[in-house]
């Protein structure tokens, strides 16, 4: 009987650790990394991919774990993976698998920057804020990196914008991109869906030797995921 008792409490453990993942992270290429933290979504355990990277002069994150409970996590694991701290912090939409980590972030003294507009939207709901802002398409430099925003336009939400590393050919296109293992377009309540196959269109023409293409949520690939976007809001 006792014996029993233990596997069922190691068959509940175990249940439970695969039901509540907390932070996922994935070497992509170069020093680049995906990381995937989870939070529930109309009661469902919900991913949210999100990047950063390793420069010689500090990390920098592209999005926020999604999990508040895993913001510190997050760096400890950083600074236990790459002994380097995160020094900025670039938010690519209002919402709050994106940009929720804000004022934890500056009260870690990393600076956080979104956009004008995420700014202006951030404000207008009084949530936390970035300490910086910038136009929309701006190239940031970090020890030897460059990497580049890009506005396409609205999609998802109006102020969605994308992350391009062009040293590896990477582009994050957050929650403007929909994944292949997408079924529909997820949450629309802020969305133009008549603008926003023509940011897609952009996206493809813009970066059209994108090796990898990481999209907001579920398996991120390349290019073909664009097309996919687009194939989904054409059955809207």
């Amino acid at each position: 009987m006792r014996q029993v008792f233990s596997i069922l409490l190691s068959l509940s453990f175990f249940t439970a650790f695969a039901q509540n993942p907390k932070i996922k992270i994935k070497h992509l290429t170069g020093n680049l990394y995906v990381y995937t933290t989870y939070n529930n979504y109309k009661g469902v355990l919900t991913d949210a991919n999100a990047v950063y990277l390793v420069t010689n002069k500090g990390v920098v994150v592209i999005d926020a774990p999604w999990d508040p409970a895993q913001f510190e996590p997050f760096l400890d694991s950083i600074q236990a993976k790459h002994h380097q701290k995160v020094v900025l912090a670039i938010a690519t939409h209002s919402h709050g698998d994106r940009a929720a980590g804000l004022a934890f972030f500056k009260s870690k003294g990393i600076k956080t920057y979104t956009s004008k507009l995420t700014d202006e939207i951030l404000r207008a709901n009084k949530e936390p804020r970035a300490a910086y802002t910038f136009n929309n398409d701006t190239t940031f430099t970090v020890g030897n990196y460059k990497l580049s925003t890009y506005y396409a336009g609205k999609g998802h939400t109006k102020d969605n914008l994308v992350i391009w590393f062009g040293q590896d050919k990477v582009l994050f296109g957050g929650c403007l991109v929909k994944s292949t293992e997408a079924t529909d377009l997820g949450y629309i309540g802020e969305a133009d869906l008549e603008a926003w196959p023509k940011s897609i269109g952009k996206l493809k023409q813009k970066y059209p030797d994108s090796k990898f293409v990481i999209t907001g949520h579920q398996a991120w690939g390349n290019t073909e995921a664009l097309d996919y976007t687009q194939k989904l809001l054409s059955k809207k």
